[in-house]
C-alpha cells in the first residue's frame, strides 16, 4: 500500500527530488572541482552544509534530507520510515511524508 501524500506536500516531493540531485552532484564533484569554487556553490545555496556534512559519515551515505532524521518530527521519536532497509520493512512500498523519498538506508 504506498503512502497517499498531501495535496501541499506532492509539490514539495518534486522540489526536494531535484534540490537532492543539485546537492548530490556537488558533493559527488568537490574531488574534481577547486575549494573555493566549491565553497561558493554551498555560499550561494546550490547545496547543504549540513546533509553534505552527513553523506560523509558511515551510515549517513544515501540520506536523502536531514528531517528524516531528526526524531521530534516523526511519531515515536524515532527517524523517518525512509531510513529502514527495505528487507526490515512491512510494507515493501513505502514513501517519506516530508520528501517523498522511498528509501535511503546505507544497507539497501
Amino acid at each position: 500500500m504506498i503512502h497517499m501524500m498531501a495535496r501541499g506536500n506532492v509539490k514539495l516531493c518534486g522540489l526536494f527530488s531535484r534540490y537532492h540531485i543539485k546537492k548530490a552532484a556537488i558533493f559527488s564533484k568537490t574531488n574534481g572541482i577547486s575549494t573555493e569554487l566549491y565553497e561558493f556553490c554551498l555560499d550561494q545555496g546550490y547545496g547543504d552544509r549540513n546533509l553534505i556534512a552527513k553523506w560523509k559519515k558511515s551510515g549517513y551515505e544515501r540520506l536523502c534530507c536531514l528531517r528524516c532524521i531528526q526524531p521530534r518530527d516523526h511519531n515515536f521519536g524515532t527517524t523517518c520510515v525512509c531510513r529502514v532497509p527495505n528487507h526490515l520493512r512491512e510494507e515493501k512500498v513505502v514513501e517519506c511524508v516530508h520528501c517523498g523519498c522511498r528509501g535511503c538506508a546505507s544497507g539497501d
